[in-house]
């Protein structure tokens, strides 16, 4: 019952805006509460005085985790066993959604979803689609696969609604066939002929989705890519972890003496990789560090605009000191790009220099972070 519920909301709610923002014992933000603007939302401050630490709030919305830390309990006040954080959104007919999340320190979470709670992060994060650019967003390009996969893959849950489900289960067989090969295994027995068939076909079928997802995306990125690399030959394209001459049952017993040897299964999805290059080169090769952010856009601005088209929805973008991150140019063409496609932007600066030009924007709200507690300018 509870996942026809979300299911009913997710089709009725649209385009949700998050509207009032309640924050409470996350980090130096004891009990603070906001209502940002459905476009663009700056938020102001010195170094250490939580608006990164704001932003960190309201990425637990979005992926149920903190993007600074792998552990939970450092997020949470001194001497507090929780944090929570609440929002109200708002779509443009006026329904309101409210949902939230509280985390304590023996890592049990709660969501809430108008009022009904839930152990699945899946339920509140399918209904906050959130994006992050921060400092180390490079780590998209310059970073392992893993890093890439995941920027895939979260297009796929919020696109694809079977996405979740398919990559579960095929987790599910790779972790029961690496263990055979740890305990050295025959996998040609009997018994094991099941598992492999269907490692296989899920591994075949989660490939042709991700393959079909980058190909949508694609065609975008080498708009954008000429927009903020206009003096590079950009291409795109998707290695699915094994040979491209063989299905995934062939690479399987092509590597079986060698996975029996390492353990582990070194063919299948679960090793694809992006590969952005530059004039025929790997991108990280041959970009300055300024350039491989300018890639970095391109792929989310290109995300983005294939969630809108894909879903019929808008996503909630989070550009933690973008000032130091972009020259202002491109800072401004990014935050264009988002606002263009009807994005709820959120965007921390230090000084107001930085973002000079925001002025242009109308529908725009100006916050300053001071010790912990947030004012509106």
């Amino acid at each position: 019952m509870y996942n026809k519920y979300i299911a009913s909301l997710f089709y009725q709610c649209g385009t949700m805006k998050l509207d009032r923002v309640q924050i409470t014992r996350f980090r130096n933000l004891s009990s603070v509460s906001f209502s940002p603007s459905p476009s663009l939302t700056i938020i102001q401050g010195v170094n250490g005085s939580g608006k990164s630490s704001l932003l960190e709030a309201l990425y637990y919305l979005g992926f149920g985790r903190s993007f600074r830390t792998n552990k939970h309990g450092s997020v949470i006040q001194h001497d507090e066993d929780a944090f929570s954080v609440f929002s109200s959104c708002k779509n443009d007919d006026g329904d309101v959604l409210k949902l939230g999340i509280q985390r304590s320190r023996n890592e049990s979470f709660t969501c809430s979803i108008n009022g009904q709670h839930s152990t699945k992060l899946s339920d509140l994060v399918s209904l906050v689609p959130i994006q992050l650019f921060t400092p180390q967003s490079t780590d998209l390009i310059i970073g392992s696969p893993a890093e890439r996969r995941r920027f895939c893959d979260w297009g796929l849950f919020h696109v694809k609604h079977q996405f979740q489900l398919l990559s579960a289960q095929y987790a599910k067989f790779l972790k029961h066939r690496n263990a055979l090969l740890k305990q050295q295994a025959n996998l040609m027995a009997p018994e094991n002929q099941y598992w492999e068939s269907q490692f296989s076909e899920l591994g075949e079928r989660l490939t042709e989705t991700r393959e079909e997802y980058v190909s949508g995306i694609v065609p975008i990125f080498r708009e954008y890519a000429k927009e903020f690399l206009p003096n590079f030959e950009v291409d795109l394209s998707y290695y699915k972890g094994w040979e491209k001459d063989l299905s995934l049952s062939e690479s399987l017993v092509k590597k079986r003496d060698y996975d029996g040897k390492i353990g582990h299964t070194s063919s299948g999805p679960h090793k694809a990789d992006l590969r952005l290059k530059v004039n025929g080169v790997n991108a990280q090769e041959l970009l300055s560090r300024g350039q491989l952010r300018m890639a970095v856009a391109a792929l989310q601005m290109s995300q983005t605009r294939l969630f809108n088209t894909a879903t019929q929805r808008k996503s909630i973008f989070l550009l933690d000191d973008v000032g130091a991150e972009l020259d202002a140019d491109k800072r401004e063409q990014f935050i264009d790009g988002l606002l263009d496609m009807d994005t709820q932007v959120f965007v921390t600066a230090i000084e107001s220099s930085q973002l000079a030009f925001i002025q242009k924007y109308n529908e725009k709200k100006m916050f300053h972070v001071e010790h912990g507690s947030v004012k509106e300018e």
